[in-house]
């Protein structure tokens, strides 16, 4: 089904009929959108007019911009959590934890990789998947930067330059299959990569 705007421009109220009817209109305009928008511009309150629903019953399907964006590219809330809670712990680990969270999602399990993976290969092809994949990892780190945001006039700087590495990596280990990052063992690159990740964020 494809998500089409309100022509009346009135948006309903409440529940539609059909719940997984209505979650997968949600998600054809989020899609959509995303494409359209990217992930930085996309809001929910757009999504919810695209689906012809109240911004409220998207958050009762879906309860923030990631976890519906998640949905759409199909990355499994084990995933997203794992983006989401590098931050937590002390600054002298920091490039640490986010280097090692990172490849051991690329690298885990095939129900929480492939997904990422196949929006990898997207973006390697495709100038939109591309800036919606380097927009979303980006959007993790600036959330997770937290107050330095406030006094770092470079924050969203620093971020994007770590998002590209992160992916950068990734690619030559997984796409591209440089054999000497292929065969290398995660511990080994989380030791080399991590400094340099740790100084660009703090």
């Amino acid at each position: 089904m494809t998500a089409k705007n309100n022509p009346g421009g009135t948006v309903r109220r409440g529940r539609r009929p059909g719940t997984s009817t209505t979650r997968q209109t949600i998600l054809d305009a989020a899609r959509a959108r995303f494409a359209t928008d990217g992930f930085a511009a996309t809001t929910i309150r757009r999504v919810a007019a695209d689906a012809g629903v109240n911004p409220s019953l998207v958050m009762q399907f879906f309860t923030s911009k990631d976890e519906l964006f998640a949905a759409v590219m199909s990355i499994s809330p084990k995933s997203l959590s794992r983006f989401s809670t590098v931050f937590d712990g002390p600054d002298e680990h920091l490039g640490e934890r986010v280097v090692r969270a990172y490849l051991e999602v690329w690298d885990g399990d095939p129900e929480d990789s492939e997904p990422l993976m196949a929006m990898l290969r997207g973006a390697i092809v495709n100038a939109q998947a591309g800036s919606q994949l380097r927009e979303f990892i980006q959007a993790r780190l600036l959330e997770g930067m937290g107050t330095r945001r406030v006094d770092d006039p470079d924050a969203a700087l620093r971020a994007g330059l770590a998002s590209s590495m992160l992916v950068g990596l990734v690619v030559g280990r997984r796409i591209v299959g440089v054999p000497i990052l292929a065969e290398a063992e995660t511990e080994t690159l989380v030791s080399l990569v991590a400094p340099a990740i740790q100084s660009v964020l703090t």
